[in-house]
């Protein structure tokens, strides 16, 4: 359980020491004998972690000898898809995860986008490519043979000679906003961001992290390595049903579990054994906002542990976190800068916006990404200068949220700006009205979008998960008309037993507005 000291002051943490890089995590800190990677086929510690890295890495530089080459791995979790983020840095090697969720023809995008010149994935998947998926210099290994190879491979003797400032993971986007793109990461900025998280989270070595998110995906990748950073545990989980991740927390005794919107929503549907509840210290929230009944479900649940609610994007992997001392008194409160980070909110006159105003999040720093891979236009929208203001300097994310700082310090998201709903005139944020559709606990999930209109220029339409009766169907409208002006009403509701997810377990707006475009309402 927890031991944090409840408080509702808002102190800056102190910054974490800086240290070497991701190359050398595995087995760093003198972990040795402690468990580091619960597999199914048994449990690795940190000397044999480190041992596993070091003969994987000597294995792909044999295979592959060029500097900055791309290896892709499409595989479910286990121990490739767990060693290989720091096996490829070991090797000079730039590894791209291709989500297991993906299908073929995505697959083929991220291997023909990044010039891979190796795939390792499971058999199946490799049987589902078709002719010229993979490039004709692309070598394609099963899994179990890469990792029998690499057995028998000669060690990585001493300490990385790599540059903490060479690209070392393109980590491809779901693909929500078009086809999927490739965020640049360098040694340093996956190392930096182990190292802030597990500062601020205070993960320890007795610490058990499940790891229920993609790989593929910063959120997912980071539980690894800032749980390895510390000296603690991690037992990668692929799911089926919620009550899945609760079995997993009884058996391993989880300490620590990260997860997104949705999947919080499902784990509070489910009954909680005591022993899957009394290990945990610590949950954390990315990946969209939590809301206030969902925070209230949480805590009931498991009273005892520490909320963490985040944002983050990929291209500077995490930008803030909330103090769980603070999180009842400011449920929907984004917080404020992780370590090593610097936020800035950026107003329309290029100013830093006022307490209480909105403007965009601009995030400064060592963990800015090094922008799209092989997209020069679209990195100039996104990578900026920092603003003038920022102590960094450098180069800057220019997020495309809509945030405001209130006069505490703590910021609040507002809306995307290509998100934002202009109907008659009025910007409507689409979060303002989907929490007022889950206050009126008709609703579990809510998701609101503008769809064209002549007349407004965009209609609200909303999508719902809930109420299964007429009549408590019928009950929403009459209250959201109480609760949200008239310029916010939706002109349409639409009922869901269940809603679409991206790969990364997110809800898939761009699936919901692409069905929604040719679709009346129910």
């Amino acid at each position: 359980m927890s031991n944090r000291p409840k408080t509702n002051a808002i102190e800056p943490d102190p910054a974490p020491r800086p240290l070497d890089h991701l190359a050398e995590l595995a087995g760093e800190g003198g972990y040795g004998a402690r468990p580091a990677l619960v597999l199914r086929e048994g449990v690795l510690n940190h000397d044999e972690l480190r041992l596993r890295v070091e003969r994987l890495a000597g294995w792909l530089a044999r295979e592959l000898p060029g500097k900055g080459a791309r290896v892709a791995t499409w595989s479910a979790k286990g121990e490739l898809t767990c060693l290989m983020p720091l096996a490829a840095a070991r090797a000079g090697l730039v590894h791209v995860p291709i989500n297991p969720l993906l299908k073929r023809a995505q697959a083929a995008h991220i291997l023909a986008d990044s010039g891979a010149v190796m795939l390792v994935g499971t058999k199946s998947r490799i049987a589902a490519l078709e002719e010229g998926d993979a490039p004709p210099s692309c070598a394609v290994w099963e899994e179990s043979e890469c990792l029998e190879a690499a057995q028998n491979a000669s060690l990585a003797h001493g300490p990385s000679e790599r540059d903490p400032g060479e690209l070392t993971a393109i980590l491809y986007t779901s693909g929500s906003t078009g086809r999927p793109k490739g965020v640049m990461l360098s040694h340093a900025n996956l190392w930096l961001g182990a190292v802030s998280v597990a500062h601020y989270l205070g993960i320890a070595q007795d610490d058990v992290t499940l790891a229920v998110l993609p790989l593929s995906f910063d959120y997912g990748q980071n539980q690894l390595l800032s749980t390895w950073f510390a000296g603690g545990s991690v037992v990668p989980l692929d799911f089926l049903f919620p009550r899945d991740v609760a079995k997993a927390c009884a058996k391993h005794s989880i300490t620590t579990l990260a997860a997104v919107p949705p999947l919080w929503v499902q784990l509070t549907e489910i009954d909680w054994p005591d022993d899957a509840v009394s290990s945990m210290r610590r949950m954390t929230n990315s990946g969209g906002a939590l809301t206030t009944d969902l925070v209230r479900d949480l805590r009931k649940i498991f009273p005892d542990s520490d909320l963490y609610a985040m944002y983050g994007l990929t291209e500077a992997f995490r930008s803030t976190y909330l103090d769980p001392a603070l999180v009842e008194k400011h449920p929907t409160s984004m917080g404020r800068a992780i370590p090593f980070a610097e936020i800035l909110v950026i107003n329309d006159k290029g100013e830093i916006a006022s307490p209480g105003s909105e403007g965009e999040l601009v995030h400064c720093g060592p963990l800015v990404a090094q922008g799209y891979w092989q997209d020069s236009e679209r990195t100039a929208q996104r990578f900026k200068p920092a603003p003038l203001q920022s102590q960094y300097g450098g180069t800057a994310v220019w997020s495309g949220d809509r945030v405001k700082r209130e006069e505490n310090g703590l910021l609040y998201f507002v809306g995307r700006r290509d998100a934002m709903i202009k109907s008659a005139g009025n910007r409507i944020s689409p979060q303002e009205i989907e929490e007022a559709a889950i206050a009126t606990d008709l609703v579990a999930e809510a998701v609101a979008l503008g769809l064209p209109d002549a007349r407004l220029g965009h209609a609200v339409h909303l999508v719902v998960r809930g109420a299964e009766s007429a009549e408590e169907r019928s009950e929403l409208p009459k209250i959201l008309r109480q609760e949200l002006p008239n310029f916010m009403q939706p002109q349409a509701i639409h009922w869901r037993d269940a809603m679409p997810l991206n790969p990364n377990g997110k809800i898939d707006r761009t699936a919901l507005y692409r069905e929604l475009s040719g679709e009346e309402a129910v």
